[in-house]
């Protein structure tokens, strides 16, 4: 039943521009779902939802995962539209970007939070990312290589 509330607060949401737990509470008891304000609040906190202003000074609860997943959108655009080159050497894995782009595109990496990714430095044209194991630089190699060939 809850995971079937959380897809219709998603719904929601994403239908009407809801300020209030109370208006989501009478929302949802409209759709048939008996709640009560309490646990109202405890499904916005488990959907991570947050408030975003709209127009007239209100505000209404939106997914915080949408906005994660627009900049990691962004950070993949960056990597496929600056990557021309990639080698190894060790654990140190050596990225050849269009010139002027390896600072976005050592940026975007370290956005990413890959575990295996201690660190990237990039001058013009060059990102030298500082992998942990030579094994989890060939995981890299292969994570970055998938991001841009498709």
């Amino acid at each position: 039943m809850k995971t079937l509330r959380h897809e219709k607060i998603i719904e929601l949401i994403n239908r009407h521009e809801i300020e209030t737990q109370e208006e989501l509470a009478d929302r949802l008891n409209q759709e048939g779902f008996s709640v009560t304000q309490a646990t109202v609040s405890r499904d916005i906190r488990a959907l991570k939802l947050t408030k975003l202003p709209v127009d007239g000074g209100k505000q209404k609860y939106a997914i915080i995962q949408n906005v994660e997943n627009s900049l990691n959108e962004k950070y993949l655009r960056v990597l496929r539209d600056a990557f021309l080159n990639i080698d190894r050497a060790e654990n140190i894995v050596v990225v050849k970007t269009v010139s002027g782009m390896a600072m976005a595109f050592a940026a975007a990496l370290d956005a990413m939070k890959w575990n295996e990714v201690v660190g990237c430095i990039a001058g013009d044209d060059t990102v030298m990312c500082a992998i942990r194991t030579k094994d989890d630089a060939l995981i890299i190699i292969d994570k970055i290589k998938k991001i841009v060939m498709q």
